[in-house]
């Protein structure tokens, strides 16, 4: 076992080391034979937790916020308040009970057989030793937990957490969204009904009521929450969250996105954009010593990487965070082809124009939702356009536009953004017969809209 250090936090505290596990390469491809089957089985009869997005293809973090947002925002539009909180484990893959893993097998998975000692085998009777450098402390065993770096040891915290869903399913005015150990619950009420916020704090413990059952700890360090609500209602709120306002911030990051109590996204800008400089400093510094090819990759993994990264949700920006990116990119571009500060960069830019991504990206999530390959909580997003009287129109692949109040608040959802995209395209595209047909003929479209 090694242990590595997580990102930007003090290396003399052993509690910000993550237990990594060095996994033989035989025992993986096992491992992983194991987990395809695994997963096809979850699949076939529905056991995943719809909302949970860790560690399942076609679900990531980027497809969390964009629901996550979106039900805000929509909630938002129609006058209402709402309150996100976050809650994160302690330690969540290290202190997983077997015996009780074990049973989640075998009742919630139906896992039984030769198949369930397999499992059985491959929990218990694990030692393990921890490696630093040329120093190897001596073997103990593992009484607890699923292996970090494996590939199995996701997947068994997943079946471990799922009946976290039916211990919230009580709570109907409450929504949650989880990424692996992270968990967001949030509420939408009128500003007249503040008190039901009392709900939110009895939801919360009877999830630690339930973790405490299950060996699982929440890290009370990391529970934020969130208002989203105008000025004027904040003092309201604050009073009902009760002990909950203590953990009230002014913006909170979100699966590496930064939100603001408007969902503006001003905040995460504003920090993108610091990072990106900082990197591109440092990289100019070695803009003489490597070849155009090294410096386009290492430009691509620190700039472009932070950039494309969750960027669908980019288009709730305003033209000042646009404009700042924007800025980056030219940066960025400048640096690549050696160009001076003040020259023209659109035509370094045509294949990297930054709305264009976005909305690349918008519309193949949407083309794969309507294919079915999205997540099932992306899906139900969008409502195909049935018409009432002409015929003519009902091969056309249309979505419904929601009607919406704000501009800055129900235009933004995904459901609004990507049916307004979705029905400006044409209907040779929007039929297209496969995800890569429909990209290749996208990129096409969109460049000869742009600069044509």
């Amino acid at each position: 076992m090694k242990p590595m250090l997580k990102p930007m936090l003090e290396p003399s505290l052993t509690s910000n080391y993550r237990p990594i596990s060095k996994i033989p390469l035989i025992a993986k491809i096992l491992e992983k034979v194991v987990a395809k089957q695994l997963t096809a089985v979850l699949d076939k009869h529905n056991i995943f937790d719809k909302f949970q997005s860790g560690f399942r293809r076609a679900h990531s973090t980027e497809t969390a916020l964009l629901r996550v947002s979106s039900d805000i925002l929509t909630q938002n539009d129609a006058g209402k308040c709402s309150v996100l909180l976050m809650l994160d484990l302690t330690s969540a893959f290290d202190t997983v009970d077997h015996y009780i893993l074990l049973e989640r097998l075998k009742y919630w998975v139906g896992v039984c057989g030769s198949a369930l000692e397999w499992f059985s085998s491959y929990l218990y009777e694990r030692y393990f030793s921890v490696a630093v450098s040329k120093y190897r402390s001596s073997s103990t065993s593992l009484s607890y937990g699923v292996p970090q770096g494996s590939v199995l040891g996701p997947l068994l915290f997943l079946i471990y957490l799922l009946p976290l869903q039916h211990i919230l399913s009580p709570f109907e005015d409450i929504r949650y969204h989880c990424y692996a150990d992270n968990i967001q619950l949030y509420m939408s009420f009128k500003p007249e009904d503040v008190s039901k916020l009392q709900i939110l704090n009895v939801c919360l413990e009877t999830i630690k009521g339930w973790m405490a059952d299950n060996f699982l700890q929440l890290n009370e360090e990391k529970t934020e929450v969130l208002v989203c609500a105008p000025d004027r209602h904040v003092p309201n709120i604050m009073n009902a969250l009760g002990p909950l306002s203590t953990f009230v911030k002014s913006s909170i990051r979100n699966l590496g996105v930064t939100f603001d109590s408007a969902l503006t996204l001003d905040v995460h800008v504003i920090s993108l954009v610091r990072s990106c400089f900082y990197h591109l400093r440092n990289i100019s510094k070695l803009s003489h010593i490597v070849s155009h090819t090294e410096l386009e990759i290492v430009i691509h993994a620190f700039i472009s990487s932070r950039l494309d990264y969750c960027n669908s949700l980019f288009t709730c920006l305003n033209k000042n965070s646009l404009e700042r990116l924007q800025i980056v990119q030219n940066a960025a571009a400048r640096l690549l082809t050696k160009r001076s500060k003040y020259s023209h960069v659109t035509p370094l830019l045509i294949h990297h124009c930054l709305y264009i991504i976005v909305h690349f990206k918008i519309l193949v999530l949407t083309f794969k939702a309507l294919q079915g390959q999205a997540p099932a909580y992306i899906i139900e997003l969008l409502q195909p356009y049935v018409p009432s009287r002409s015929p003519r129109s009902c091969d056309q692949g249309l979505l419904v536009i929601q009607h919406t109040r704000l501009k800055t608040k129900g235009d933004r959802t995904f459901a609004t953004v990507a049916a307004r995209l979705w029905n400006s395209l044409p209907q040779n595209l929007r039929s297209a017969d496969s995800v890569i047909t429909f990209k290749k003929q996208l990129k096409t479209h969109l460049f000869r809209i742009a600069f044509c």
